[in-house]
């Protein structure tokens, strides 16, 4: 039984709000399984429907009057009476049937059970309903396992991630110890990934073969999805999926439109692009015209690397004997693509927009965070000559910027060197976004 951090947000929800809980995120990810747990530790009556395996509850809703007659007929459905204060009623696969989420504000105001809903971002169906009950239903968003869930989950204690966490703080360096086991814990992770499925197979059998298969199975179950939501477009969309692992194995790692077809415009396919973006099964970088704030201004939504949603599953792409490579410390021509790919699933997980910065004249920054009106370059080192950066130095010393801290992670132990600071990559794991605290109050001056 996997431990995530979505646990403590469900249970925090419901001891806290009558509202309903909206799960979204990718396909795989673990919100059926999360709802299901609580139910359980909570001893709940569990009464799960399920719009996209069960196609009989979507006709539940249709021609009733009133929320007692859905009721009743969930009841009917469950085979058994609804406990007031004891049964949660969990609608999942919502994305397919959308309609029943304007049931969801006569549910809550009904009062006698609690509700959770869950919807795969995938298609269009999720974004045209979630401002329908507005003020009755919270919404969270789940990822593949972060890092720091994977650890804990193949026995790392919270002793040592606190140590570690303190070291990030301190700016000091980890036990030396300590800092060679995450460092093979980190490449563990780049193999396995973060997939509740494939870490959950990983845990019983330390068996990477069945691992591989775990995340191939899960790799058909995306292609499936993409035929089944978007069929007009779904020959593009496949195609650029499948694209992923070579063009971020390419030199500059950009998305090069040209190897899906010569001719193909962006303007034309934009939204394929979109769709993979919105289903959380792929995670555009875009390019930034200057490393200025606000970021979002200076983005060129052209220009992008494409990364997958979940490091493990880039790395079952490429060819057999990688994950040998990658557990022995071995640097190959995809190493660079892969730890970018990990740091970018977990700066994504962690609430961070991705940017990244490439001028002809400066070079290449892997990516750009912009916290409280400061911009942060990152560079992801694999290799050995970390302390080589020319593009970081070039914006560094551009004074036109006022950049004044930059972050290497690479696979030493941390150290500070003037304003840059190199870190162990598994220490992107404590790097979150802040969001803004408290309200923004302006009064303005009248005359």
């Amino acid at each position: 039984m996997l431990k995530r951090h979505i646990d403590s947000v469900v249970e925090r929800h419901f001891s806290t709000s009558s509202k309903a809980l909206l799960l979204t995120g990718a396909r795989q990810t673990g919100k059926t399984y999360a709802i299901r747990r609580y139910a359980q530790q909570a001893g709940l009556q569990l009464v799960e429907m399920n719009f996209l395996l069960q196609p009989e509850t979507r006709s539940l809703p249709q021609g009733v009057a009133n929320v007692q007659d859905l009721l009743l007929r969930i009841s009917a459905f469950a085979d058994k009476p609804l406990v007031p204060g004891k049964t949660l009623i969990f609608f999942d696969e919502v994305q397919v049937y959308p309609d029943i989420m304007t049931w969801v504000k006569a549910l809550v105001d009904e009062g006698r059970f609690k509700y959770a809903l869950s919807g795969s971002l995938l298609g269009l169906e999720i974004e045209n309903i979630r401002s329908v009950p507005v003020g009755y239903m919270d919404e969270h968003q789940m990822y593949p396992l972060d890092f720091e869930e994977f650890i804990r989950n193949v026995g790392v204690t919270d002793e040592v991630i606190d140590a570690v966490r303190q070291a990030w703080e301190q700016r000091k360096p980890v036990d030396a110890y300590i800092h060679d086991k995450l460092m093979r814990l980190f490449n563990l992770y780049l193999i396995v990934g973060g997939m509740p499925a494939v870490v959950q197979k990983y845990a019983d059998t330390n068996d990477l073969q069945h691992v591989l298969q775990e995340q191939r199975a899960i790799l058909a179950l995306y292609k499936r999805d993409i035929a089944r939501y978007d069929p007009e477009n779904k020959l593009y969309i496949n195609d650029i999926f499948d694209l992923i692992p070579s063009e971020l194995n390419a030199k500059n790692k950009r998305f090069i439109l040209k190897n899906l077809n010569e001719h193909i415009k962006f303007s034309r396919h934009e939204n394929s692009f979109v769709w993979l973006r919105d289903a959380d099964m792929a995670l555009p970088t875009y390019n930034v015209e200057e490393p200025r704030v606000p970021l979002k201004l200076n983005e060129l939504r052209n220009l992008f690397k494409l990364f997958l949603n979940d490091v493990g599953l880039l790395a079952s792409q490429y060819a057999n004997g990688i994950q040998l490579q990658i557990l022995q410390g071995e640097v190959c021509i995809n190493n660079g693509a892969i730890y970018e790919n990990a740091v970018a699933q977990e700066l994504h997980a962690h609430g961070w927009k991705l940017y990244y910065f490439n001028s002809k004249k400066q070079g290449e920054v892997d990516f750009l965070l912009e916290q409280d009106s400061e911009i942060i370059p990152v560079e992801v080192k694999s290799g050995k000559d970390y302390q080589r950066h020319v593009a970081l130095s070039n914006i560094l010393d551009n004074k036109e910027y006022a950049i004044h801290r930059a972050l290497v992670l690479n696979n030493d132990n941390i150290q500070q060197r003037g304003n840059v600071l190199y870190a162990p990559v598994y220490m992107t794991m404590f790097i979150h976004h802040r969001k803004q605290a408290g309200a923004i109050i302006y009064h303005p001056e009248l005359p």
